[in-house]
């Protein structure tokens, strides 16, 4: 039997619909945000250099605009939900930086936890009281390697390493969608909450990595990561469109464009207690609490 593919073609009607998708200047984002206008929705491109976004949106075909976030800087974030009006049918937590060297945000947070998490932790939880229809955040299958430590959230006592700092920032992803559905349960909000991963697949996030990572990272993705890497996309349009569960986590179905489906995330990811004791951590960090 034939596997079934799945593209943006056939996404269901979203005119009137208004989404935001961060990290949308380029990779996933771009692609995400292009499928998502194309089936009618208006689409705000949150993005750090809004001279890309506008060169990306300029070659969508569709209803766009650039709005300016640096998920690096809660100052902007808070700028950002700040100047929202009005609802907001689905915000796409797609942004992330990759293997980075050592570094601070502006808040003095670890690059990939500042940014990847409580970015959009503050992000999701300011535009909260708009939000009508879905949260969707991206992950990766490299949250698998992550390890939160709470005590050590930010990479002060131990040795930095790159991916294990990405793949920490990956599992926190997880762990904020399982908490923010069971919060959202809790209070009778009909929002749903989301996590997708786009497989092994082409973007630019392996920019930051040294030559041999970059090699590495280039291999896998030629012997098993997605043919078209518009197909990393696929995970997450799925998860903002389809009738799912509360708090599904989407994943690839094939390289080929395949139909996504619903994963089970390791134990880890799928620790309440330790989704809550994060969230606990990520209000004092951030200042930014669960809209009651």
């Amino acid at each position: 039997m034939a596997t079934e593919t799945w593209s943006p073609a056939q996404l269901p009607d979203l005119y009137g619909r208004t989404a935001v998708v961060t990290g949308a200047s380029g990779g996933l984002g771009a692609d995400t945000a292009r499928a998502l206008a194309g089936a009618g929705a208006s689409v705000v491109l949150a993005v750090r250099d809004p001279a890309k976004g506008r060169a990306v949106a300029d070659r969508i075909d569709g209803a766009t605009e650039v709005g300016v976030l640096d998920l690096g800087d809660l100052a902007s974030v808070r700028a950002f939900a700040g100047a929202w009006s009005g609802p907001l049918d689905l915000l796409v937590n797609n942004a992330g930086i990759m293997a980075v060297p050592k570094g601070r945000t502006a808040d003095g947070f670890e690059l990939h936890i500042g940014t990847n998490h409580l970015g959009h932790f503050a992000l999701t939880n300011l535009l909260l009281p708009h939000i009508t229809g879905r949260v969707v955040t991206v992950s990766s299958g490299l949250a698998r390697i992550g390890r939160i430590d709470l005590a050590d959230l930010n990479w002060e006592r131990r040795g930095y390493r790159p991916m294990r700092a990405y793949g920490q920032s990956k599992l926190a992803n997880l762990l904020f969608t399982l908490e923010l559905q069971r919060r959202l349960e809790a209070s009778g909000s009909a929002v749903r909450a989301f996590s997708a991963h786009p497989g092994v697949a082409a973007t630019g996030l392996t920019r930051s990595m040294g030559r041999v990572q970059s090699l590495f990272v280039g291999l896998g993705t030629r012997l098993v990561g997605q043919r078209e890497p518009a197909y990393g996309a696929l995970p997450t349009l799925y998860a903002a469109t389809q009738d799912l569960p509360g708090g599904a986590y989407i994943g690839p179905g094939g390289r080929g464009g395949e139909r996504p489906r619903e994963e089970q995330p390791t134990p880890a990811a799928a620790d309440p207690d330790l989704a809550h004791r994060l969230w606990d951590l990520s209000e004092k960090l951030t200042g930014v609490v669960f809209p009651e």
